[in-house]
């Protein structure tokens, strides 16, 4: 368990914000191919919460239902996948990418290695791209910037009421 009294999360536009309170059970990085399906990605970090201490503070997230078993919440604006959910289980999983700081939670065990890239042992042998953006394009992407600070907000977007 990692345990924090209070973590809060959401999607990438600010459409669907949650919170979190209490400790979030086996953070873990799932390699199977729903997830790698559901994640766009290779892998899918997930932990649990209790229902008991989960609470949506802005919005509710568009639910597919995977499998007979699981159901995977995700912004219906933005795509962000945020849930893993069996629903007669008293806990949900969130992705941990979705959370305000993702880097609080090291995840604890991998599952579904067999799916798990052949490759991946070589990732820290790849080169690293010599030079950081330019100052002009990283102030202009600030300043064009239509992502969801990491912390609630009273309103989003700034200026609009809840």
């Amino acid at each position: 368990m990692t345990a924090e009294s209070d973590r809060s999360g959401g999607c990438q536009c600010g459409a669907v914000r949650y919170r979190a309170k209490g400790e979030l059970g086996y953070p873990h990085l799932c390699h199977c191919r729903m997830c790698q399906k559901a994640a766009g990605n290779y892998f899918m970090p997930l932990a649990g919460v209790m229902r008991s201490d989960f609470t949506f503070t802005r919005g509710t997230p568009k639910w597919f239902q995977s499998s007979d078993l699981v159901r995977r919440g995700f912004c219906g604006d933005c795509g962000t996948p945020l849930f893993y959910d069996i629903p007669e289980t008293d806990f949900i999983n969130l992705t941990l990418g979705s959370l305000d700081n993702p880097d609080a939670v090291k995840p604890v065990m991998q599952s579904n290695t067999s799916q798990k890239m052949s490759w991946f042992h070589a990732l820290d042998g790849l080169p690293l791209e010599p030079e950081p953006e330019t100052p002009d394009r990283e102030n202009a992407i600030a300043a064009s910037n239509h992502q969801h600070p990491d912390h609630d907000t009273k309103s989003w977007p700034l200026g609009e009421s809840s």
